[in-house]
């Protein structure tokens, strides 16, 4: 166990086995994990529902690691419906999490909802954000997007819109496992915070914990997305890239 005074990094980006098509970690295996590597703290982050969150909580409490409750989300793109991007929501008190509920239900019931729960920018003021902490979602977030697309003025834009959304609460999210361009955006997004003031925070995916289960999320991946592990025709992105485990 790292000393007290040594840094000590903490999850806050995790997908459970609740997250259903992209994570097969169980929360009780997860707080062990974080326990055992000193963690003073540890997120659950479940794409679009806090399913998770009870067990997650008293499992946490229970081995002394902080629980931190969220949740990965889409953004509705009213322009290009195909083309929603993801934000990181954290909760920062008892408000954030009523705020973080009311959002998801009303994505989850909303007239003419699309195959996935999606969150309008507008709900933000209409339900309320000063509970919440946000990041920016990385290379999936409508920042990293402009980014990606080589339009740094636009992606300035972006990010001091969320921070309007989001005063003194807003984070630039880096990440590194091995996506495409990941050096390229990760210099980009450092360029960004520094112009614009926004802090910067780095990241790890997780969606397994052992480079052993991968085959195991592989197959939920296939699951969820209508393909079987021997289809040559299934697109392989995680194939591509360094394997969501608990550390590169």
């Amino acid at each position: 166990m790292p000393a007290m005074n040594s840094p000590r990094y903490v999850h806050l980006r995790l997908h459970s086995e609740y997250s259903v098509t992209d994570g097969i970690v169980r929360v009780g295996d997860a707080v062990k994990r974080a326990a055992g590597d000193g963690m003073p703290a540890l997120a659950l982050t479940d794409l679009g529902n806090l399913f998770g969150l009870v067990k997650f909580y008293t499992g946490a409490r229970g081995k002394g690691v902080k629980p931190i409750a969220g949740a990965d989300v889409w953004i509705a793109n009213p322009e290009s419906p195909d083309d929603a991007c993801r934000l990181l929501l954290l909760v920062r008190n008892r408000a954030g999490y009523q705020q973080l509920c009311e959002l998801l239900s009303r994505a989850y019931t909303v007239e003419g909802r699309r195959d996935r729960a999606e969150i309008r920018r507008e709900w933000f003021a209409e339900i309320g954000s000063d509970g919440l902490l946000a990041l920016s979602g990385a290379h999936l977030g409508d920042v990293g997007e402009a980014l990606l697309n080589g339009n740094f003025d636009l992606a300035g834009e972006r990010a001091r819109a969320w921070e309007a959304i989001f005063p003194g609460a807003f984070y630039l999210e880096v990440q590194r496992y091995g996506q495409p361009q990941q050096e390229a955006i990760v210099q980009q997004t450092a360029d960004l915070a520094g112009e614009t003031g926004i802090p910067l925070v780095a990241t790890h995916p997780v969606q397994f914990l052992d480079r052993d289960d991968f085959q195991a999320h592989e197959a939920r991946v296939c699951i969820a997305e209508g393909y079987v592990l021997g289809d040559s025709r299934r697109p392989k992105i995680s194939m591509r890239v360094t394997p969501r485990l608990w550390w590169n």
